[in-house]
């Protein structure tokens, strides 16, 4: 009696289950099929945009590590020159002349910018002049490690980081030795960088430590003590535990991502600087990748979803009649996942509704391509200035001469860029930076590529071009630039370096490295002008 009861009130549960329209059902199999699609759609997306931004991420720190160990290589060579040519000034000068002796220092550290302090010492380490002037140093003989090394050494030095004894300062030590006309040692000539303090390392740098978006970086020796971070209070400790810095204490450079040691996972590119043996680490938390990505694939859902909860509600009034055109747009979504597909050209519908619904579906999925496309011209292009970002250069670069396709490469850099922004504001140094950007490419063809390498810096490739012709091309800007009335009222003028692609080097990084290098001399020969580097500073 019970079991009968309960078959009665089962088959009445199947007779409602019956009454459930085809429609509803093919609607709710449809939306089904397609909510799935669109979420395989964007989990793809997610992951294969993951792991190009990472790649990219580690590219771009790698790039900009070896740029700025280059740039600490080439100041210190310049310091070593600058003492050098001190210690050749003095080996002709009376140590006892003492007012003579003051000039000459004062004159040699007021020529640069390189050191905090300039010092001449005899050969038994008493110190006979310092610049800036110090009554307290004078007469006393040298006290730290370093000085006394040197000294011993006899020869060119160039110390560790240490704290000086008296003033507890964190300083780098270089010197060279002062040899008379016979040959014999003389004394030294030091000069002395406060790492803490204002210098040419903190004027070169100092701005660069954090970026806006998370990305910093940090200096450390060869033993993997800090001499540079955002964090100041940091600075001076060993942090050689670290992964990246093991590394480079064993002269090993490259990039990856890795866990530092405050538990943090980060993407760095490192490298070394001959110079001084110190390590560079350009480094971007991870987070600031995902970040990125979040809010990408949140405009695309929210680019999607007004197009899918329209046809989400057209696909359960009309699916009794439309099942041959859902099939249809289901195996559309997916070959569009699967792979970029040209969306075809569809013959209006016998039935209105099926014709509405293809329509709606292709407008969706060429919204979605649209917003996908756009958001693929944001990553490789500058958005202040429209043109390509650092990204898209070193895309193009490897390109050309993968294919070996000779070009010339300009690297142009706005004179004292810094003083305009601190005078006429932020806002107005970005309206210089998008008109020079427009007269750069005014003065290009349109097969030639531009691009904002960053900041003020800005780089040309012309296809088919030798160095000759670029150089007509660098002039053409430069003067544009000059006599160009632009968004301040002072004139405006740039710097330029010239290389050529293979005759210069054959490597795209060494290519730009050497184009820097003509830019540095463009700057140290008085700015506004262009330089061409020579073939000799290749095999150099």
């Amino acid at each position: 009696m019970i079991a009968n009861k309960k078959k009665s009130r089962l088959r009445r549960k199947v007779k409602k289950f019956k009454k459930v329209s085809l429609a509803a059902l093919f609607g709710g199999f449809v939306t089904i099929s397609v909510l799935m699609t669109l979420t395989i759609m964007v989990i793809t997306s997610y992951t294969t945009q993951k792991q190009s931004l990472i790649n990219n991420t580690l590219s771009v720190n790698y790039a900009s590590a070896v740029q700025m160990s280059q740039t600490l290589n080439s100041l210190f060579e310049s310091m070593k020159k600058s003492l050098k040519y001190g210690a050749a000034h003095f080996k002709d000068v009376d140590f006892n002349d003492m007012e003579k002796l003051n000039t000459a220092l004062d004159l040699i550290h007021n020529s640069s910018d390189y050191f905090n302090a300039v010092v001449l010492t005899d050969k038994m380490g008493l110190v006979l002049s310092r610049s800036p002037y110090s009554q307290a140093s004078i007469g006393r003989h040298v006290s730290s490690e370093a000085a006394k090394a040197a000294i011993k050494s006899k020869a060119a030095y160039v110390s560790d980081a240490y704290l000086t004894p008296r003033t507890n300062r964190r300083i780098v030590f270089l010197s060279e030795p002062i040899v008379d006309p016979v040959g014999k040692f003389k004394g030294m000539i030091s000069g002395s960088i406060y790492l803490q303090e204002n210098n040419i390392l903190d004027l070169s740098f100092g701005s660069q430590l954090k970026t806006d978006n998370g990305t910093y970086f940090f200096i450390v020796d060869h033993k993997g003590t800090l001499l540079f971070h955002p964090n100041v209070s940091r600075i001076g400790r060993d942090i050689r535990d670290n992964t990246v810095v093991q590394k480079l204490i064993k002269n090993q450079t490259g990039q990856e991502q890795y866990t530092n040691l405050d538990g943090i996972n980060t993407l760095a590119g490192y490298y070394k600087v001959p110079a001084t043996d110190w390590g560079v680490v350009v480094v971007s938390p991870t987070q600031i990748v995902y970040d990125q990505l979040n809010r990408q694939i949140g405009l695309l859902l929210l680019y999607i979803a007004v197009p899918f909860i329209l046809l989400t509600l057209i696909v359960l009034r009309v699916a009794r009649k439309l099942v041959h055109p859902f099939v249809f747009l289901a195996d559309l979504v997916q070959q569009v996942d699967k792979g970029r597909v040209e969306l075809p050209v569809v013959k209006p519908h016998w039935n209105r509704e099926a014709d509405l619904l293809t329509r709606t579906v292709l407008g969706a999925l060429a919204s979605f391509r649209n917003k996908t496309d756009q958001l693929v011209y944001d990553a490789r292009t500058d958005a202040l200035t429209g043109l390509n970002n650092r990204r898209t250069f070193e895309e193009v670069i490897q390109a050309w001469t993968h294919d070996e396709n000779p070009f010339a490469i300009i690297v142009l850099d706005i004179d004292r860029f810094k003083l305009i922004n601190d005078t006429y504001g932020h806002s107005t140094g970005d309206e210089v930076l998008k008109q020079i950007a427009k007269l750069i490419q005014m003065s290009v063809r349109p097969e030639d590529v531009c691009f904002r390498f960053g900041g003020e810096e800005f780089v040309v490739l012309l296809r088919d071009y030798d160095s000759k012709k670029a150089y007509e091309i660098a002039e053409r800007i430069r003067i544009s630039v000059e006599e160009s009335v632009l968004a301040v009222d002072r004139t405006v003028t740039i710097s330029a370096g010239i290389a050529e692609f293979p005759m210069h080097s054959r490597l795209e990084t060494e290519l730009f490295h050497l184009a820097d290098n003509a830019l540095y001399l463009a700057k140290e020969e008085g700015r506004n002008r262009t330089v061409i580097i020579q073939t000799v500073e290749q095999a150099e």
